[in-house]
C-alpha cells in the first residue's frame, strides 16, 4: 500500500490553477492525435499484410495527412513521421510489386 502515488496537490495561484486546466485539455487532445496516429499505421500494415493492395494504397493516403498533422503540432518529432510514412510507403510499393514478380 505504501507504493500509492502522492495526491498532488492543487495549485493556490489563478494562474497556476488555469495552467492546470489548459495542461489536462492539451493532454487530451495530444493523446487522441496520438492514438490517431497508431491507428493509421496499423491498418495500413495490416492492409499490407492481408495483401489487398487497393485498400493498402487507400489507407496509406490517409495516413499520410494525419502523420504530417501530428508532425506539425510536434506530438511526434519531423524525423519519425518521416521514417513512418518512408517504411510504410516501401511495404505499400512492395505491395504492389509482388504479384508483377511473381507473375513474370
Amino acid at each position: 500500500m505504501a507504493s500509492a502515488k502522492p495526491k498532488k496537490k492543487n495549485p493556490r495561484l489563478a494562474s497556476g490553477r488555469k495552467r492546470v486546466r489548459q495542461d489536462t485539455k492539451l493532454n487530451a487532445a495530444n493523446t487522441s492525435l496520438r492514438s490517431k496516429y497508431r491507428t493509421a499505421v496499423k491498418n495500413v500494415e495490416k492492409a499490407v499484410l492481408a495483401g489487398d493492395k487497393t485498400k493498402a494504397s487507400e489507407l496509406f493516403a490517409k495516413a499520410q495527412s494525419i502523420v504530417d498533422t501530428v508532425a506539425d503540432k510536434g506530438i511526434f518529432h519531423k524525423n519519425k513521421a518521416a521514417r513512418d510514412k518512408s517504411r510504410l510507403s516501401a511495404k505499400v510499393k512492395a505491395l504492389a510489386l509482388a504479384p508483377a514478380k511473381a507473375a513474370a
